[in-house]
């Protein structure tokens, strides 16, 4: 009688969702009266209520082994398995019921759910093996459902959230069962995953660490804290090369860094970045353009290597491509040097889009007052028109134009105003300098000086001397 008024006081509690103060009375009829199937079978309710699954599916097992035809009993030692993600033995119980009342309605759906976990479980298994982790996560949403205790469920799903780049979701789910279970060393893996693929790798061994530690043979702990140990001795080493300036020995530690490991895109990211510092150190702009496209396509944030990548293209007079590069950079950070980096490529583009004058005389940009004028000798007597007064018609038109436009240079580059507001990209059409009205022989007789005329003479095949009259 007394075990039957803690069971009743118990009922009450439950009855107003009060399912503590209902544990605690269940457990008084249980302690009062220990071989009652129905007094397991409340408590396991009332724990199922609380969400430990775990402790109720100790109940109800008990409540089962002291009476085989406690219906309730097998049917909440079914959900407590599916809650726990053990499809199979719940449809054993599911099925045990359908044996003593094959019309039972709850026992029918019970056991078409089991069978769904069971389906998505298989889906998720080879899902993972073909690397599609966005269905897999699909899969183990579906799944918990059911089975809103399985942890096996929820790090199959963390994990594939942590190899999607998704990390503060991972984490989440890693963290919400270190919670409970301290020791868990799936869900240390997880977090350890998360962490290496942020490229904190120091941290995400000491995680690595502490899941081997809970469990010796956690073969994916094992080897993700291998790799990650091998990526940061590399890049480390990387690093010490290039300070020393040892580029050949950097290039080749940052090569083999990147084939550790192909899934950690943030640390392979700043590895070509990494090698790209390298290449244009070696001047091979073209393989460290390369080596930061590659950067930014893992990820698409990483402004060094827009910024690495954008001096390439200026190195490569590719203004286009760096004022692109430059804009993104500037669009994501605001600062004074990156809006100066990118008015600089700007001008750069302005410039690029003239006459390089510089070229058309064969110069570099710094040369001399001196050598601005030995280039002009040498090009003007090259393209002057009477020179190819035998040639065909459209070499003659050709040669005439490279001839006014070694004039033009000239014109501009001898000229230090003229020279300073070209350098500076500055519009010389401002400077009331009208290229389409220039004479080109005018500067030519006025820089040889000639008193009467001037002509071109063969002295042999191919030979030709100037002569002035």
């Amino acid at each position: 009688r007394e075990a039957e008024a803690f069971k009743e006081q118990g009922n009450a509690y439950y009855a107003k969702k009060d399912y503590n103060e209902a544990y605690n009375y269940y457990t008084k009829a249980i302690d009062t009266c220990p071989n009652n199937a129905s007094y397991y079978g409340n408590r396991a309710a009332t724990l199922m209520m609380l969400g430990r699954f775990r402790e109720a599916l100790e109940d109800a097992q008990q409540s089962v082994r002291l009476d085989d035809s406690f219906v309730r009993g097998h049917l909440r030692e079914g959900k407590c398995h599916l809650s726990l993600g053990n499809a199979m033995a719940a449809s054993r119980c599911f099925q045990r019921v359908l044996e003593l009342d094959h019309k039972n309605t709850q026992a029918q759906q019970e056991l078409k759910n089991a069978t769904t976990v069971l389906e998505y479980e298989k889906i998720a298994e080879v899902d993972f093996e073909k690397r599609d982790f966005r269905k897999v996560v699909f899969c183990m949403d579906r799944a918990l459902e059911f089975a809103p205790a399985c942890h096996r469920f929820k790090i199959l799903k963390a994990e594939c959230l942590a190899l999607l780049g998704r990390y503060p979701e991972a984490q989440s789910v890693a963290s919400d069962i270190l919670r409970m279970d301290s020791t868990n060393a799936d869900a240390l893996y997880v977090r350890g995953l998360c962490l290496y693929y942020e490229d904190c790798i120091e941290k995400a061994v000491q995680f690595f660490v502490q899941a081997l530690r809970m469990a010796p043979d956690h073969e994916k702990a094992c080897l993700a804290c291998r790799n990650a140990k091998a990526l940061k001795a590399k890049k480390e080493d990387g690093n010490k090369a290039f300070k020393k300036g040892n580029y050949k020995l950097a290039y080749e530690l940052y090569t083999e860094a990147l084939g550790i490991d192909p899934n950690n895109i943030k640390t392979n990211a700043k590895l070509y970045c990494n090698r790209g510092t390298v290449n244009s150190k070696l001047r091979k702009l073209e393989e460290a353009i390369d080596d930061c496209t590659n950067a930014v396509k893992l990820d698409d944030t990483y402004i060094k290597a827009y910024l690495r990548r954008a001096q390439c293209y200026m190195d490569t007079e590719q203004y286009e491509d760096a004022v692109r590069d430059y804009e993104k950079v500037y669009q994501t950070e605001k600062t004074k040097e990156h809006k100066q980096l990118l008015k600089n490529a700007q001008m750069e583009l302005k410039k690029s889009k003239r006459k390089d004058y510089y070229k058309i005389l064969g110069v570099d940009k710094n040369a001399s007052e001196d050598e601005i004028k030995k280039a002009y000798r040498k090009r003007a007597l090259m393209h002057h028109p009477d020179r190819h007064s035998g040639a065909s018609a459209e070499v003659q038109k050709e040669e005439e134009k490279k001839f006014k436009e070694v004039g033009e240079a000239f014109t501009i580059l001898s000229d230090p105003k003229k020279k300073a507001r070209y350098d500076s990209g500055q519009d010389l059409e401002e400077d009331g300098l009208n290229m389409g009205d220039f004479d080109a022989n005018n500067i030519f007789k006025a820089f040889f000086g000639g008193p009467g005329g001037f002509s071109f003479e063969a002295s042999g095949p191919g030979n030709f001397f100037f002569q002035f009259g």
